[in-house]
């Protein structure tokens, strides 16, 4: 009888204990996934970096004051089978978002867009490009970008971000990347920084690869000293503008007509540099300018294949046009 009754009370403790643990278990689950601050709503910028684990993440969550518990957020994690669906990137979250709210943000997919601007793109192509990436309408963009100076880069930019916002990081990426120590050498060339940019665009365009840059560059140079129009067919396309049967903004096949085209930017009838710059050029481009090639050449061409053949003379540039390009 007494042995009986041991069992039973024994039994009531476990199940006693069983129940105390589990109200401790619930209110320190609750606990645990509940907002750090319910009343704070301003957003903070959170970066999960590629390939990190989910305890790494739970752990600077909580190190920012985003999480109740490191150890909470890497339970409900685990419970909603979400480990491997976290993405990498730049998240805004706030203090206000339970545990589960911030899992299913990092799951959702990062606020942050990737977007690429090739060398020697013209501002126009870079609104057309913003106008999908980011919906930002092109004429804002062309309202607040300056050309050559939206430097080319791949870039990671909020969903909400302003055509300003955007034309002020390329602007200052520009700076970051071409420091003034670098282009503004006026005693080699006699070229303001302005016009070393300008120069740059059109070597930019004009230019296949870093390696015929710096001679493209140098022969340009040579024409301007000696007052020698610089004839640049990339001056032309920019003047000419879009081309909507080609959809370009560069067209392919130039004529004669198109040479005589009225404007500051045709390099065919008005001698010395283009009044702005005509592209985005980009960091070889402009060290191309800055440290030309010198060579006695005054003109060149690339063949089909896109090598680029020079000459010193006339005669020289009308041989290489007869060998590969006819």
């Amino acid at each position: 009888m007494k042995s009986s009754k041991s069992v039973l009370f024994r039994l009531i403790v476990l199940f006693c204990t069983i129940i105390l643990f589990s109200f401790i278990g619930f209110f320190w689950w609750k606990d645990a996934i509940s907002p750090a601050n319910n009343k704070d709503v301003s957003p903070i910028e959170f970066t999960v970096e590629k390939g990190e684990g989910v305890k790494s993440i739970a752990g600077r969550l909580f190190e920012q004051g985003l999480i109740r518990s490191p150890t909470g957020f890497f339970l409900m994690v685990k419970f909603l089978r979400k480990e491997t669906n976290i993405q990498a990137g730049d998240f805004r979250l706030t203090k206000a978002m339970t545990s589960s709210q911030i899992v299913e943000q990092l799951t959702h997919g990062t606020q942050d867009v990737w977007v690429t601007i090739p060398e020697g793109w013209r501002t126009e192509e870079i609104a057309t490009e913003l106008a999908k990436t980011l919906n930002i309408p092109e004429q804002e963009f062309l309202g607040v970008s300056k050309e050559g100076y939206m430097f080319p880069d791949t870039y990671r930019f909020p969903q909400d971000a302003t055509a300003g916002a955007v034309a002020q990081v390329f602007e200052d990426n520009f700076r970051k990347k071409i420091p003034a120590s670098l282009y503004n050498q006026q005693h080699k060339n006699q070229l303001s920084p302005q016009e070393i940019i300008i120069l740059a665009s059109l070597v930019e365009r004009e230019g296949k690869n870093d390696s015929d840059r710096p001679i493209i560059a140098g022969i340009l140079l040579n024409r301007l000293r000696i007052d020698m129009p610089l004839q640049v067919d990339a001056t032309l396309q920019y003047a000419l503008g879009y081309q909507s049967n080609e959809k370009t903004w560069w067209k392919k096949e130039l004529t004669d007509v198109d040479k005589k085209v009225e404007s500051d930017f045709n390099t065919y009838i008005y001698p010395g540099l283009p009044p702005a710059p005509i592209a985005n050029p980009g960091v070889s481009a402009i060290i191309a300018v800055i440290n030309p090639e010198k060579t006695d050449y005054l003109y060149y061409i690339h063949d089909t294949s896109g090598i680029a053949h020079y000459g010193k003379t006339l005669s020289d540039h009308t041989n290489n046009i007869q060998k590969y390009l006819r």
